[in-house]
């Protein structure tokens, strides 16, 4: 894919509230002329979740396992650019899941190399005696921007008396939280929230509630306004054409299937602290990266331009604490 040639460098400084009033310049915002769609588009498009590895290094990958074909190959920077989409993303937060505490310099090695990757969302030991000096090692890298828990591990970390002190580390360093859970267990992300206000957190795959176009659960959507009552809690609006669970070529591609969960998530953080991520390549096994995105882009669009901007770049600089940087 071309990038649009600039003349100078354009940054969009350390997110917070400045990160609303700051114009950048943009690359790679041209529109592959073989789409259509009518889906509205924000000013820039940040994609916070999305994986990249290799299979075919000489230590190979633990995740994705071998009979998975569409995901055990080489996923890289490039192929996610060769994607064929109405927007191609400006820039993107990779989250890691792999448990190798290398994979971790594997992915900042290439974030160094790649200007596409502004954020990283680490694999760390949280409990373990050397999750804190691992912290400080990868902290200093400017792409690090936190770490990411995932249940069923979440459940038993809440009574560990090495859990606390390790989020601490985590707020201290102005980093964030990326938690991977099932609908029962946000719970956890509230108690998390109250006793880390400082601690910024965010629900991804927003919560993992199954989708059927039905009303979702009470227990869902009671879980999702409590965390959102925390104000350090923001909602990731990814994984949702997963939601549906239809590897057999039929997940639905109208956005009126998806609307009753995503009403919830919505009437509960709105425009403020939700943020727009693909969860590719997982995805694929769903729909098409296009499929994902103008499923977002349709919703969000519906709620004007003020929410598009917020959920697809300006709450992603804010949350992550990303600096993006088109030549």
């Amino acid at each position: 894919m071309n990038r649009t040639a600039m003349g100078r460098r354009a940054f969009l400084g350390r997110a917070g509230g400045a990160a609303a009033g700051v114009l950048l310049a943009v690359g790679c915002n041209e529109t592959d002329s073989r789409h259509s769609s009518t889906a509205p588009r924000p000013a820039h498009f940040i994609d916070t979740h999305t994986h990249f590895y290799d299979p075919s290094r000489a230590q190979g990958v633990p995740w994705p396992p071998k009979d998975i074909p569409k995901l055990y190959r080489t996923v890289l920077p490039e192929l996610y650019r060769s994607q064929s989409v109405t927007r191609h993303a400006d820039a993107t937060v990779v989250v890691e899941a792999s448990e190798w505490v290398e994979d971790n310099q594997w992915i900042l090695d290439l974030a160094d190399k790649n200007s596409l990757l502004i954020g990283f969302v680490g694999n760390l030991p949280v409990g373990s005696p050397e999750f804190p000096g691992l912290l400080r090692r990868f902290s200093k890298n400017k792409h690090f921007s936190g770490i990411r828990l995932r249940d069923p591990f979440l459940k038993q970390a809440l009574s560990s008396a090495e859990f606390w002190p390790h989020l601490r580390l985590l707020a201290q360093h102005g980093l964030e939280l990326d938690i991977n859970l099932g609908p029962t267990m946000l719970s956890g992300v509230t108690r998390i929230a109250k006793e880390l206000p400082d601690l910024r957190i965010v629900i991804d795959h927003i919560g993992n509630v199954r989708i059927d176009g039905k009303e979702p659960p009470d227990a869902w959507r009671r879980g999702i306004a409590e965390a959102a009552a925390r104000g350090n809690v923001y909602c990731k609006l990814s994984s949702v054409v997963d939601g549906a669970g239809r590897k057999d070529g039929s997940t639905p591609t109208d956005v009126s299937f998806y609307e009753k969960a995503l009403d919830v998530v919505w009437s509960s953080f709105g425009e403020e602290r939700l943020i727009y991520g693909s969860n590719w390549p997982v995805s694929e096994l769903y729909a098409s990266l296009d499929v994902v995105q103008n499923l977002a882009l349709q919703y969000v669009g519906s709620k004007g331009a003020s929410a598009l901007d917020r959920v697809f770049w300006k709450n992603a600089l804010t949350f992550y604490h990303c600096k993006l940087q088109v030549e």
